[in-house]
C-alpha cells in the first residue's frame, strides 16, 4: 500500500510539473509577443507564431497523461481534483498560446509601429496580464490558495485598463480614418490580451478547486 500511495504521489508531483513548464513557456509567449508589437519586431514575432507548437504538444501530453492517470489509478477525492484540474489548467495555457501567437500575426500585419501613446497603453495591459498569467502559474506551483485567490480578484484591473485602451484606440481611429487598418489590429491585439486576463482567471479558479474543492466563483469577492 505504502508503495502504491508514493508510486501515485510521484505521478501526480510529475504532471504538475509539466503543468508548470507548460505555463512558463505560456508566460514567455505572451511576453515576447507583446515585446514583439512594442518593438514591431516581424522577425520575433514571427518566432511567437513558430513556437506555439510547442504548447500544443504539451497540452495534448499533459491530456493523455491525466487521462491515463485516472483510468489506471482510480484516484478519489484530492487525488481526483489534480488530474482534472491539470488537464484543464493546460488546455486554458494552450489557449493563451493561441492568442499570444494571434497577436504576433496581428503586429506582422501592421503597416508600421503604432502610434506612442497607443503602443505604450497596449504594452502596459499586455505587461499586467503576462504578470497576472505568471502569478496564477505560481500559485499552481506552490499550491497557493490566497495567491490563486488574488488573481481572481484582480481581474477586474485588467477590464477596466482593456476598456480604457479600446477608448483611446476608437478615439485615435474616428480622428484619422487613414489609421483605421492598423487601428482595427490595435482592438485586436488588445481584446486579445483581456482574453489572456480571462484564462488566467480560468487557472485561478481551477487552483482553488484543486486545494480546496470549492468553488472561488461562489465565494464573496474581499
Amino acid at each position: 500500500m505504502e508503495h502504491t500511495v508514493r508510486a501515485v504521489d510521484i505521478d501526480l508531483d510529475g504532471l504538475a510539473k509539466d503543468v508548470a513548464a507548460m505555463g512558463d513557456l505560456a508566460v514567455a509567449q505572451v511576453r515576447a509577443a507583446v515585446d514583439a508589437f512594442q518593438r514591431h519586431d516581424l522577425a520575433m514575432a514571427a518566432k511567437v507564431v513558430r513556437a506555439d507548437d510547442a504548447l500544443d504538444i504539451q497540452d495534448d501530453e499533459i491530456e493523455k497523461r491525466a487521462i491515463r492517470f485516472i483510468a489506471l489509478r482510480q484516484p478519489m477525492a484530492d487525488d481526483l481534483r489534480r488530474p482534472i484540474a491539470a488537464m484543464k489548467t493546460a488546455m486554458q495555457l494552450e489557449r493563451c498560446g493561441d492568442l499570444a501567437k494571434n497577436i504576433a500575426k496581428r503586429v506582422g500585419r501592421m503597416s508600421a509601429p503604432a502610434e506612442s501613446a497607443q503602443m505604450t497603453a497596449v504594452a502596459e495591459l499586455g505587461q499586467l496580464v503576462a504578470d497576472r498569467l505568471a502569478e496564477v502559474i505560481d500559485a499552481f506551483r506552490e499550491g497557493d490558495a490566497q495567491g490563486a485567490h488574488a488573481v481572481w480578484i484582480n481581474d477586474t484591473e485588467i477590464d477596466e485598463r482593456h476598456d480604457a485602451v479600446l477608448k483611446q484606440i476608437v478615439a485615435a481611429m474616428m480622428a484619422a480614418p487613414a489609421s483605421v487598418s492598423d487601428g482595427t489590429h490595435l482592438l485586436f491585439i488588445a481584446k486579445n490580451l483581456e482574453r489572456i486576463g480571462d484564462h488566467a482567471t480560468n487557472i485561478a479558479e481551477l487552483v482553488y478547486y484543486q486545494i480546496t474543492g470549492g468553488e472561488l466563483a461562489d465565494r464573496p469577492k474581499l
